[in-house]
């Protein structure tokens, strides 16, 4: 019987264990999510270049004034994806994915000091892993480099981004 009874501790330790190691991991990662939610909500604007499906590719995006605009082929377009449509697609991750993070220095960004966070995150679609500097002032994220994986067709690309908040405006 005391074995027993040492067994069912053991076990639902083990269990209250697990979930403090899943709310650590989830509040290690809520800096990143907070700047994700910070560059689509606010206005920003991000220069991205990459590897996709093995070609190169850059891009700017604006998120201004409830829009999202991007640089295609050197013409500013109207998205027909929101940033609302892309804070809940991000949001959907957050809930369904698998993600880790961890902060791993004090560096600057954009002549900002920020703390680097690494991120891993799998989802449905793709398996991400890289790392986001954070502005320690406000929050927001200044800079990214992901490698992502998405299988199939697509997949391994990679992504440098740098994200700029002042003096942004619809381009069209």
């Amino acid at each position: 019987m005391l074995r027993n009874y040492a067994f069912t501790l053991f076990v639902i330790s083990l269990l209250v264990l697990g979930q403090a190691v899943t709310a650590l991991a989830a509040d290690a990662c809520q800096p990143v999510f907070d700047a994700i939610t910070k560059l689509v909500t606010a206005p920003s604007h991000s220069y991205s270049t990459g590897i996709v499906n093995g070609k190169p590719s850059s891009t700017e995006t604006i998120y201004v004034q409830g829009k999202t605009y991007m640089l295609a082929k050197g013409k500013w377009m109207l998205s027909p994806v929101t940033p609302s449509d892309v804070l809940q697609q991000e949001l959907e991750n957050e809930k369904q994915g698998k993600s880790t993070c961890q902060f791993v220095r004090n560096e600057f960004a954009n002549g900002e000091a920020a703390a680097v966070y690494s991120m891993r995150r799998e989802t449905e679609t793709v398996k991400e892993d890289g790392q986001v500097w954070i502005s320690k002032a406000n929050g927001r994220a200044l800079r990214e480099e992901v490698d992502m994986d998405y299988g199939g067709a697509i997949g391994k690309g990679h992504l440098s981004a740098r994200y700029e908040y002042s003096n942004v405006k619809a381009p069209i």
